[in-house]
């Protein structure tokens, strides 16, 4: 008879999460259903950047485009919105790809077929498909934000490919009040942190060192080890990475933390 895992238990522990929505507000309903006390404090928010003839014509060029790969959920989203505007049905022959589960959920809900790695999410895991090794002279669209890590363009171009990029959103900082992150960093106290990003341990960190605020000491859950690194450099002494960035998984791993934690046994990775 199948068994399944236990349900994780955080009855009454304090989880910060540092998400841009609206995948905050998703995750903090898994976290409140395992008994969670959550705050969100989006680090990052995203807005879309205007529409303009070059982006214009890069959607109706789409068919030109052997491989299609957006960087996040945001970013496939908004490049379907796109396509779903200029084209009555999406071009076949395109091998499509997203970095992270969320990302190819989001196109495997448009009905199509995203390629992704077995293991994995980051931007490195996506680079070692198969698929993406030999690719003189292919076309290659990377949906993404205005900025962002330069690695899947440099990497796929040494290898061959003609890239482009198509900017669909512009990341920025949010302007909270002292008011409000003393509610939430001191009164809270938050006992884990959510930080799925590079961006938004940035952003912590420098909510850190322009206030008096001493999350140090915190678990805090980051997406790879690249970030792990960067926040053990910080000062941060428990930087953890979950199995998947799955919500069931962040979860999962929060609570076996904070559990080994009070056992006197708990390994931040």
């Amino acid at each position: 008879m199948a068994t399944h895992p236990p349900e994780p238990d955080l009855n009454g522990r304090r989880i910060l999460i540092c998400r841009p929505e609206p995948e905050a507000s998703r995750l903090a309903n898994r976290f409140r259903s395992a008994g969670a006390d959550v705050r969100i404090l989006p680090l990052i928010e995203r807005e879309p950047l205007p529409e303009t003839p070059e982006r214009r014509t890069l959607i109706l060029s789409l068919d030109e485009f052997s491989h299609v790969i957006a960087v996040s959920p945001f970013a496939a989203r908004l490049l379907l919105e796109e396509v779903d505007t200029w084209w009555p049905q999406v071009p076949m022959g395109i091998r499509w790809y997203g970095v992270g589960a969320g990302t190819t959920a989001v196109l495997a809900e448009h009905g199509l077929s995203p390629r992704r790695p077995p293991e994995g999410w980051t931007s490195e895991a996506l680079l070692a498909l198969p698929s993406l090794q030999k690719l003189q002279g292919e076309r290659v669209l990377l949906a993404r934000g205005e900025t962002g890590r330069e690695l899947i363009r440099e990497t796929l171009e040494s290898r061959g490919a003609r890239v482009t990029l198509l900017p669909l959103y512009r990341r920025f900082r949010p302007d909270y009040s002292p008011e409000q992150i003393r509610a939430t960093l001191d009164t809270f106290a938050p006992e884990a942190i959510v930080a799925l990003s590079g961006e938004t341990l940035n952003n912590l960190i420098a909510l850190c060192a322009n206030s008096s605020h001493n999350l140090y000491d915190r678990l805090l859950i980051v997406p790879a080890d690249r970030v792990a690194e960067q926040a053990r450099a910080a000062g941060f002494r428990n930087p953890c990475i979950p199995g998947s960035l799955a919500d069931n998984d962040i979860v999962a791993t929060v609570a076996a933390q904070l559990a080994g934690r009070d056992g006197g046994s708990g390994k931040a990775k």
